[in-house]
């Protein structure tokens, strides 16, 4: 019988109007890679803060290598050998690849400075056991973000780890990334350290996970072997009813003849954008595919006014416009959900109705007075229209889980009513349930003739909710698929090929 590392019993966490943990309870044995489940606000988040000391608990019990444990800080956990690696890597990117690893529990040298070579040789050691060999001397920023993830989790297991609990690790990483860092969790488990891995990606958990924990509404469900399970009968476990698979929702084009709502021209922007051209028509879903790096974003950026391109034109309804700020772009009808909603979406000490109204308030106040009558009326139909969980509009949106957050970002301007919606991987890290629904707004969106500019790293989303989808590599468009011709091995087809002159004869005759 395997030996328990970790064991927790009648968990209870409180939160004001909110009971987010009841008496749950979860086991991981030594060297386990073990997988922790459940939709968004499932309790998942609020158990790994309880146990790395973020927050307190109300109840029940921590056994962690055979004590009992409370931490009060994370400084605590780390110190008991559990190491945590955010989805938002709190790494110092200026700081060089050795500093990283170091930041806090700096070597000293016997006259009290920092022993700067020892870091240097003890980081080339540390990041050489797990396989990665670069030059610790250079700053974290020039390294891409699955070396930085590396660095992270070199950082988590040079003190005496025990644990390593995983939120979302994979989230801005590409295929090959992901087989990367599951190379170095392999490597953990072999050295008899224990993973909690947490991610929306089904795939993964069934590739890297042996077993599995799923929490329902911060309750447990049940604790699973990895190969007694299907993907559907896990999504039935999560949502608490039978699961329905995500099908392609489109059939055919219907936009042959619709009128043109937005296109550029020629846009160049640096090394990211090389003379891209693309064209929306009223109430298209149209795509954007491509790898890390292709340019995906930077567009949307461009196009939204975000940032500003060297070359090239953008036609609003025919007509060329100068989108040169956000607000040029919202005055005109558009909308951004952008790709990391934590730092460039939610104002997350502010409330759920202040966020999801804040761009509205021109249009609801006179003479500098917010009509609340208006802002409330409006809140409370966004919140149940799209099924918003939480106890008041007034709760701080940081308390809310990321399926809920991404919710009120889409609401704030589906109540501007727009023309288009920029949106930037909609339904990263959002459990299975929320994804279905946030998918489903987005065909609501496509039938009331509001055109949705989306852009996702999971081609199978694009596969399912896309009229179009246009394929981009080094900031260029090679090619482009339409209506039933869209398919997940084409779109892979064309990214492979880099040349569309193939994949669109066959696409678009």
């Amino acid at each position: 019988m395997s030996e328990k590392l970790l064991e927790i019993n009648n968990l209870e966490k409180t939160f004001p109007g909110v009971r987010a943990l009841k008496g749950v309870k979860l086991t991981v044995n030594k060297g386990e890679v073990h997988a922790l489940m459940g939709e968004n606000g499932a309790g998942k988040s609020t158990l790994i803060k309880v146990l790395t000391g973020i927050y307190q608990k109300d109840g029940g019990t921590i056994l962690f290598d055979g004590e009992e444990i409370n931490a009060r800080t994370p400084i605590e956990a780390n110190e008991k050998g559990i190491s945590t690696i955010y989805q938002e890597l709190n790494l110092v990117l200026f700081q060089t690849v050795y500093e990283n690893l170091f930041l806090g529990r700096e070597p000293r040298t016997k006259f009290g400075n920092i022993d700067r070579k020892k870091m240097i040789a003890e980081a080339d050691r540390i990041l050489g056991d797990l396989g990665i060999h670069i030059d610790v001397e250079k700053p974290l920023k020039a390294y891409s973000t699955a070396i930085q993830q590396m660095v992270a989790i070199a950082r988590a297991i040079s003190t005496n780890t025990k644990l390593v609990i995983m939120d979302e690790p994979t989230s801005s990483l590409d295929a090959n990334e992901v087989q990367i860092l599951f190379r170095i969790i392999r490597k953990l488990k072999n050295q008899g350290i224990s993973v909690i891995f947490i991610s929306h990606k089904l795939d993964e958990i069934f590739e890297i996970c042996e077993r599995l924990t799923v929490f329902k509404d911060g309750e447990y469900v049940g604790n699973y072997d990895v190969k007694e399970l299907d993907q559907l009968k896990l999504i039935s476990l999560m949502v608490g009813r039978d699961a329905v698979k995500l099908e392609r929702k489109k059939e055919g084009y219907n936009f042959s003849k619709a009128e043109e709502l937005m296109s550029v021209k020629g846009v160049k922007q640096g090394m990211r954008l090389n003379g891209i051209d693309i064209d929306i028509k009223q109430g298209e879903v149209v795509g954007l595919a491509g790898l890390l790096g292709s340019g995906r974003t930077e567009l949307a950026q461009v196009i939204f006014g975000a940032n500003a391109m060297d070359e090239g034109e953008i036609f609003w309804h025919g007509n060329s416009v100068k989108v040169n700020s956000p607000a040029d772009a919202i005055s005109k009808g558009m909308g951004y959900c952008t790709e990391d909603r934590k730092v460039e979406g939610i104002i997350p000490h502010l409330s759920v109705k202040e966020n999801l109204t804040i761009a509205l308030l021109p249009k609801i106040s006179k003479f500098g007075f917010v009509n609340k009558k208006e802002q409330d009326r409006i809140v409370k139909q966004y919140i149940e229209r799209l099924k918003i969980k939480t106890p008041t509009p007034e709760q701080a949106i940081c308390n809310l889980s990321g399926g809920n957050q991404q919710k009120v970002l889409l609401a704030r301007w589906m109540c501007m009513n727009p023309k288009l919606i920029i949106m930037d991987e909609p339904t990263r890290g959002i459990d299975v349930g929320a994804k279905a629904e946030i998918e489903q707004l987005i065909q609501e969106l496509s039938d009331n003739g509001i055109s949705v500019l989306m852009i996702s790293s999971e081609i199978a989303e694009l596969e399912r909710n896309c009229d179009r989808i246009v394929v981009m590599r080094e900031g260029k468009k090679i090619g482009e698929l339409v209506g039933d011709s869209i398919s997940y091995e084409k779109v892979m087809e064309t990214i492979a090929k880099g040349s569309s002159r193939e994949v669109q004869s066959n696409v678009k005759g």
